[in-house]
């Protein structure tokens, strides 16, 4: 029997099929290491470099093995990636009869229910009106009901939450449109097929039995894969909590009242009871203060003003419960309405009676949800952020390893996690504590691209300590040169909006290149810009410091302004930070430099994406020298040369100039190719 890997070399069909495929040894040497992992089991931890190719080696053995996989992928796009893309690509190799299945959460897809009330939620415009016109022409001709397929809507317009829906407001089996639901669809075709790709967001909603998507489908699963696993820490610890707000009030209402409308015209006691709860949750709003505000609960939850104001929104949604009480038997929709303010009113109920960090079982507050097999309570902080118009109410556990370590137990025997970024200072310590893994293999696969000759590390002398004012000024007149012998072509990534703003009001009145700044475009024209526009420079915050991929000689340089550390004012990172300390840890040295490690790791990866790509990446940071946990930060980098001498710089710059200039024009285009057939074939060049 031919081993998975054997696909993938010479003599394999890769090689003949995928134009522009090369032959990677740690590419094979991964593949069969995970084709190991699902055929006996257990639990590997993969940390696979920058090109090496990971997807064919995960999906190779995947298509290959006759069993039930899951792929989780960090986010949709990747998902749609992957199922659109790679999955067709690689059965076409394979010459595999095999099926495959695409699952987003429930948010992802149209709702035949909701499209039809959306016109009498009471707040449509000519503009909102002209958009559910094009999106009900659409939902006659769609077979999947994805969303994405819609692409003259924007993903964040403001129709879409009218017209799909969530685990609160579905009907379920008693809505109409049932036969014709494409989540249901979607769900059935998942659990048929072979493999399924989903994403970690709707993994760790099942894990919790949230009933967001295919709660009957894990346990079926024999393989999980999950992919870009160093996300899965913050995804789960933001599902395994619950939050409250003001989007979720503000839909209650809308939804109730629109379900009076229909079906309980004579109690216009409901509308006002209803229209109380929004007025008196944007009062709410107004006493948490100014927008921006991301703090503990406990900072604000003894002020008389906000007290008194929630106090009066509970009494406030306790009103309309008791209206919805008599009118739930009236129709499905109103009695879930019912079954949502009481579950909104019992996570409610722990802010104004539980401390900053209480010990509660996360599971337990929202009574919508199937009570989960954890027992023992779990540590939790609350805390609060504010909008210019909407808060959020959030009750984060502060260690998910134990939950999650329980939730894998009870399905599938395999577990393959992977990424380019999961080891800290060559260990995988601290990525399997953060999720609970005990038992488990671990291998590194090293990146193909040759960093000693591809690149060079700058980190400049003379710098003041990043807590400094002058700090962001002075870095970027060190930058100034680097960018001038990088010809631009550059991202300036920083770890605050505040020093990116400062750092483009330097910037643009001294560089003779065009400044794009995050917010001033959506992300994805912001990068379609870039690619473009010749010798950009782009500056950016965290959005940009992982899951972007520009090729070629577009991107030439990478400047990242200080070590990215959590702020330890952040509530959910101080609560953790404290428990640490609590059980005797060092929470600095466990917690704060390997989360900062891992992103540094994704910002530096920005840098090299192909055998072609060359440049350079400077860090100002002088605590990279000057203390000793920075040698931790450079061992878990890639091997480039390190220099402090912008000279140095200045001389790879011509190097490379003089190279490119000595390329072939065919060979040049191929360089700067970003085409979406480069695209196509990134996991596997």
């Amino acid at each position: 029997m031919k081993r998975a890997s054997e696909y993938l070399g010479q003599s394999g069909p890769f090689c003949e099929q995928i134009a522009g495929y090369q032959v990677r040894d740690n590419q094979l040497a991964l593949c069969d290491e995970i084709a190991e992992a699902i055929e006996g089991g257990g639990v590997l931890a993969a940390e696979a470099g920058t090109g090496i190719g990971k997807t064919f080696a995960y999906l190779v053995p995947s298509l290959l093995s006759n069993k039930k996989i899951i792929i989780s992928t960090g986010t949709r796009h990747l998902q749609d990636q992957l199922f659109h893309t790679d999955l067709p690509r690689v059965i076409k190799a394979l010459s595999v009869q095999a099926t495959t299945a695409l699952l987003k959460g429930r948010s992802n897809y149209l709702c035949l229910h909701r499209l039809e009330l959306a016109p009498h939620l009471g707040f449509i415009n000519r503009e909102t009106r002209s958009v559910l016109t094009e999106v009900d022409g659409w939902s006659k001709q769609t077979k999947s009901g994805d969303i994405s397929e819609l692409t003259s809507v924007s993903e964040d317009s403001y129709v879409w939450p009218m017209v799909t829906s969530t685990a609160d407001n579905c009907l379920g089996g008693e809505c109409d449109y049932w036969d014709k639901c494409f989540i249901v669809n979607a769900r059935k075709e998942a659990q048929s097929a072979d493999v399924v790709v989903i994403n970690h967001h709707l993994l760790l909603a099942d894990m919790t039995l949230k009933n967001e998507g295919f709660a009957e489908l894990l346990p079926q699963a024999d393989a999980f894969i999950i992919d870009e696993a160093h996300q899965l820490y913050d995804v789960a610890a933001r599902f395994f909590g619950n939050t409250i707000s003001t989007r979720q009030l503000v839909s209650l209402v809308r939804d109730t009242i629109a379900e009076q409308v229909n079906d309980a015209s004579d109690m216009a006691e409901l509308r006002d009871y209803a229209e109380a709860v929004e007025r008196v949750a944007r009062d709410f709003r107004i006493t948490l203060g100014e927008a921006g505000i991301r703090d503990a609960w406990l900072k604000v939850k003894n002020k008389p003003a906000v007290k008194q104001s929630l106090t009066c929104l509970a009494s406030t949604l306790d009103d309309l419960i008791a209206a919805l009480h008599i009118a739930a038997e009236r129709s499905r929709g109103l009695e879930q309405c019912y079954e949502r303010a009481q579950n909104i009113m019992a996570r409610l109920k722990g802010f104004l009676t539980t401390d900053v960090v209480a010990e509660n079982s996360t599971q337990t507050t929202d009574q919508s949800s199937i009570q989960s097999p954890i027992q023992s309570p779990i540590q939790s902080i609350l805390w609060y952020e504010t909008y210019p118009k909407s808060f959020m109410l959030h009750e984060t556990p502060i260690d998910v390893a134990s939950i999650f370590q329980e939730h894998t137990d009870n399905f599938a025997n395999s577990w393959i996690f992977t990424s380019a970024t999961l080891q800290v200072n060559k260990k995988f310590d601290h990525f399997a504590t953060n999720i609970g893994l005990e038992n488990y293999r671990s291998g590194v696969w090293d990146s193909p691209f040759d960093y000693q000759k591809q690149s060079l590390l700058y980190l400049p002398d003379n710098l003041p300590q990043p807590s400094e004012p002058a700090f962001t000024k002075e870095l970027m007149q060190a930058a100034i040169p680097v960018l001038i012998a990088s010809e631009g072509r550059a991202f300036v990534l920083f770890t605050s909006y505040y020093a990116m703003h400062k750092a483009h009001d330097y910037l643009k009145q001294r560089l003779p290149y065009k400044l794009l700044l995050q917010g001033d475009l959506p992300k994805h024209q912001l990068l379609e810009t870039f690619r473009d526009t010749d010798n950009a420079v782009l500056l950016g915050t965290s959005s940009f410091w992982e899951g972007v991929d520009v090729r070629g000689e577009s991107l030439s340089c990478v400047i990242i302004d200080k070590l990215p550390f959590a702020s330890p004012g952040d509530p959910v990172t101080q609560a953790r930070i404290d428990a640490i300390k609590q059980n005797g840890g060092q929470p600095f040295m466990t917690f704060q430099v390997p989360q900062a490690v891992i992103t540094l790791k994704q910002g530096v990866g920005r840098l090299i994406r192909d055998v072609n790509d060359s440049g350079v990446v400077m860090i100002g940071d002088p605590r990279l020298k000057q203390k000793s946990y920075g040698r931790i930060f450079l061992n878990s980098l890639p091997a480039m040369p390190i220099t402090s001498d912008v000279k140095d710089v200045e001389d790879f710059f011509v190097r490379l100039s003089a190279a490119t200039d000595a390329i072939e024009p065919t060979l040049k285009k191929s360089r700067s190719d970003n085409s979406a057939t480069d695209k196509n074939i990134k996991e596997a060049v």
